[in-house]
Order: structure tokens, then C-alpha cells, then sequence
């Protein structure tokens, strides 16, 4: 059974950005982008299988720093709104998306 990790749903704005942060989550994600033009270059040519899977762990561990930067500014604009000075049923709401973001990303 899949479980729902968002209080808002799809399409809801963040409470606030880093402006650092998406800086930097820009950047990196082009450069997941050219990482993954790469591998899909190294099996197209069919590179030696342990070059491709030690390119798709680098992959991995760059979508690994995003998400970090993404929890980072979750916790610092959008929950810290929530239970800053929101209903109960938001609070409750916000903890439990941070319990299924924190088990996600253990993943």
C-alpha cells in the first residue's frame, strides 16, 4: 500500500524558498542532467557494466544532496509555518508529511 506523504497535495507552493538553496539545486540538477545523458551514452556504446554502475551511484548520491537542500528548505519555511501557528489538524498534518519525507529518503 502506498502511502500519502503530502499535507497539501500536488501543485501547492512552498511557504518559502532559499534563494541559495534553489540556486544550488539548479545547478546541481543540470548537472544530473549531463550525468544522465552520459550513461545513457555508456550503455548505448555498451561501456563495461561496473563504469555504468558506478556512474548511476554518483547519479544517486547528486539526487541524494537535492533532496537534502529540498528537506532542508521544507523544514525552514513550510513546516516551520505549519506548526508555527497553525490548526492542530495542520500541525498533526505537517509531522506526519516529515515522517514520510525522513522514511523516503532512508530509502
Amino acid at each position: 500500500m502506498k502511502r500519502k506523504v503530502s499535507a497539501h497535495g500536488v501543485g501547492h507552493k512552498a511557504a518559502g524558498v532559499d534563494v541559495e538553496l534553489k540556486g544550488a539545486n539548479q545547478k546541481r540538477l543540470r548537472r544530473i542532467e549531463g550525468q544522465i545523458r552520459g550513461l545513457q551514452k555508456m550503455v548505448e556504446e555498451d561501456r563495461y557494466c561496473a563504469d555504468v554502475i558506478v556512474q548511476i551511484a554518483s547519479v544517486q548520491e547528486a539526487l541524494r544532496g537535492v533532496a537534502r537542500n529540498l528537506m532542508k528548505n521544507h523544514i525552514r519555511h513550510c513546516a516551520a509555518k505549519a506548526m508555527g501557528g497553525g490548526k492542530k489538524e495542520e500541525k498533526e498534518a505537517m509531522y506526519e508529511e516529515l515522517l514520510g519525507l525522513m522514511a523516503l529518503q532512508q530509502r
